[in-house]
């Protein structure tokens, strides 16, 4: 049986990925509502939005102790943002938690590569949580 007929008859909602020059897999979501693209990392502990993105997204931040690091950069502030709506085409979730940062660093290697900018990071947290399964050799994932 094919991957994809196995995930959807047990319920998993399959969502397209591409993959940029850097190698990173990229697709769209919206949170709140709001459409933007993110880069699926497996190696982000944390879901992440871009600090300038944040009145984009209409995300209530409040204050975070944590401290970002990851992608070359270390010891950077973070907001912290609770019960967004994060939704991908049909599939939609409610009380998606995000940490604020700044990704520049991320955006700017992106430019390097000719790559549009990002609006945020899924990471493992999402990933897990929505036992997601990805499929590299077809360039997409599956949540449930």
């Amino acid at each position: 049986m094919q991957l994809r007929k196995y995930m959807e008859s047990e319920g998993f909602y399959r969502i397209p990925l591409q993959r940029l020059a850097t190698g990173h897999y990229l697709f769209s979501a919206s949170i709140n509502n709001t459409p933007g693209d993110f880069i699926l990392d497996t190696g982000a502990s944390t879901s992440c939005v871009d600090l300038s993105s944040s009145t984009h997204f209409s995300l209530i931040s409040e204050e975070s102790i944590i401290k970002a690091a990851g992608a070359g950069a270390i010891n950077m502030e973070t907001m912290f943002s609770r019960k967004n709506e994060f939704s991908i085409n049909k599939w939609k979730v409610k009380n998606m938690d995000f940490v604020l940062f700044d990704l520049s660093h991320v955006n700017q290697a992106l430019s390097q590569a000719e790559e549009n900018p990002v609006h945020g990071i899924i990471g493992a947290d999402f990933l897990k949580k929505r036992r997601a399964v990805i499929d590299y050799g077809r360039n997409c994932f599956y949540v449930k």
